[in-house]
């Protein structure tokens, strides 16, 4: 695993999980400008999950480390992003699997797991690096009225 430094997120909870994972998939952007990366293409994907509460679960834990892997590692490793259809697609920009949709994306599974927890911590960052110099911070704006 690449080590390194991620941006921080400022939030107003006790704790602060990362987890560190990796994953290989293909993708293609299907973008009239989007050049090369119009062809199908591969990465080893690095991504950085940071989850915050204040209140830990039964076993100590704000979120289990094995349980973020999972839902990410079993989805998205080798595999054709372009072909999960129930997170990306050809017919919208807001859904090409672009490095910024696949961190929202990672987002948005984590959080849906996150909400069916009972100490119901929250994703408050995910950096997802695609090359060795290109990544991505995606952080959720706050709802209004809300914590996150």
């Amino acid at each position: 695993m690449l080590q390194q430094i991620y941006p921080t997120v400022s939030h107003p909870y006790q704790y602060e999980l990362n987890k560190d994972l990796q994953f290989a998939a293909a993708h293609y952007v299907p973008a009239e400008d989007a050049g090369h990366c119009r062809r199908m293409h591969g990465h080893t994907y690095f991504a950085n999950v940071t989850v915050a509460g204040d209140t830990l679960d039964a076993s100590g834990f704000l979120v289990n480390f094995a349980a973020i892997k999972k839902l990410i590692h079993e989805r998205f490793d080798h595999t054709v992003l372009n072909e999960d259809t129930a997170s990306f697609g050809d017919d919208d920009p807001e859904r090409y699997p672009t490095t910024e949709v696949v961190a929202r994306t990672i987002y948005e599974i984590v959080q849906e797991y996150l909400d069916q927890t009972e100490n119901r911590p929250v994703c408050v960052q995910v950096f997802l690096r695609e090359t060795p110099t290109s990544y991505v911070v995606y952080r959720p704006k706050k709802k209004a009225g809300s914590e996150r």
